[in-house]
């Protein structure tokens, strides 16, 4: 099948991953990254289809699915087999927006993987008894997760809580067994059908390989793969609706706040200069709230503060318990001062360096891997334009101390707000 090879050229003075992309007949995008300084291959594809693509009553079909993934196609009764036999390893995850799976091995082994990989995207078996199998190793994943320990479903009730519309209000893992249980094989062929095709995928080779010929082979292993209609998806919008405040009782020892915010998508500009906000809130013992919260006054026990992983409009949340003797309300004024102070109170640009700096030797180490460069380069292909890999360090060193007051401001309006209180008690029946 005929397919038009184009290397993507960066400026020299950004290139940080140089590599080579093409867009196959059949819709699969191919993207090369060479590293003569590995004896390694990562092969990394990426289905744009996660959680939020789970149907309604059956919450948690796209997680189970990847475990199906594994469970032999046409020509492989054995994925994890085959690969060893290479001298490889292989895994997957998935999130609320993609499912990836990737295998590492001996870079003269490359076509072991694609071969893996190709078969099971045009010929997978899905047959009862796997299904059966992996249903049950999901379930058992979701009791572990909501119930095996402390705090374990709060994710579970504060996207229940942030989201009244959109799938991003259910967790990967999915809502409950009840939806798990109710999955039928016709359910995960359709789920198949509609969204493991090339033309809703990402293939990235990185590695010790020669691009021209890892091209070659992509398109010798997947390029006779039917492409099928692209699926249609109609997410509702999710209008702010804040402050919204919830309380449950379950699994855990003390008391728990989860202070949340809606922020704009992975994409949106002032992404890098929230993503440093949580840095410099919460990234290491010198933190704010580590300082002020644990180590001078005493509040709290335990904090943190995080971006959740999604594409589109995520959660910045806090994350906190309060210390012995010390209420969760008390503890929930002293997270809303130091909100407060960012939104008041210039950003010394000495603080506003240390995170920058953090956050630029953060991304540049995890590119070390082969593997993180696939994934990561996989990532910005699904956001529309791989070549913005090369510019992210840029975008984090880019941010001003005037910057992080405006979109502070932004962020912690009340519209945005979403408040959580996990109290401790007995735990909570499946």
């Amino acid at each position: 099948m005929p397919v038009s090879l184009r290397p993507f050229i960066t400026k020299r003075e950004e290139r940080v991953i140089p590599f080579e992309a093409a867009t196959l007949a059949n819709g699969l995008r191919v993207v090369v990254h060479r590293d003569v300084e590995t004896p390694l291959v990562a092969v990394n594809v990426l289905y744009r289809v996660g959680s939020r693509d789970d149907p309604p009553q059956r919450t948690g079909l796209a997680h189970l699915f990847e475990h199906l993934m594994f469970g032999g196609s046409a020509h492989v009764p054995d994925f994890d087999e085959a690969i060893q036999m290479a001298g490889g390893e292989n895994n997957a995850f998935t999130n609320a927006d993609a499912t990836n799976y990737y295998d590492t091995l001996p870079a003269a082994h490359l076509e072991v993987a694609l071969w893996l990989e190709s078969d099971r995207m045009c010929c997978l078996g899905l047959g009862e008894e796997v299904l059966e199998v992996q249903r049950s190793v999901v379930i058992e994943e979701f009791r572990e997760a909501n119930f095996g320990e402390p705090w374990g479903d709060a994710w579970h009730h504060l996207l229940g809580l942030a989201w009244n519309a959109h799938p991003y209000r259910w967790p990967t893992i999915g809502l409950s067994e009840a939806h798990l249980r109710a999955i039928t094989r016709d359910d995960a062929r359709r789920f198949y059908e509609t969204f493991y095709r090339p033309s809703n995928a990402t293939l990235v080779i990185a590695g010790n390989v020669d691009p021209d010929e890892a091209l070659r082979l992509a398109d010798t292993w997947f390029g006779d793969i039917a492409s099928g209609p692209p699926p249609e998806r109609r997410l509702p919008v999710e209008m702010p609706g804040g402050p919204r405040r919830g309380e449950v009782r379950g699994h855990a020892p003390v008391d728990a706040i989860f202070l949340a915010w809606h922020m704009p998508p992975r994409d949106h500009p002032d992404y890098h200069t929230i993503d440093l906000i949580s840095d410099l809130l919460d990234n290491g013992p010198s933190a704010r709230l580590y300082r002020r919260l644990i180590k001078e006054k005493h509040l709290a026990s335990f904090v943190d503060c995080y971006l959740s992983s999604h594409v589109g409009p995520g959660l910045f949340v806090i994350e906190a318990r309060p210390a012995n003797g010390v209420r969760i309300e008390t503890l929930e004024r002293a997270l809303r001062e130091e909100v407060e102070r960012l939104c008041a109170e210039p950003v010394p640009e000495r603080e506003l360096q240390k995170v920058r700096n953090k956050a630029e030797a953060t991304l540049l180490f995890g590119e070390i891997q082969v593997l993180h460069k696939a994934l990561n380069l996989a990532f910005f292909d699904m956001l529309g334009d791989v070549s913005l890999i090369q510019r992210e360090h840029l975008n984090y060193r880019r941010v001003q101390v005037e910057d992080m007051r405006r979109v502070a401001r932004s962020l912690f309006r009340p519209e945005n707000e979403v408040v959580l209180y996990y109290r401790a008690g007995a735990a909570v029946a499946g």
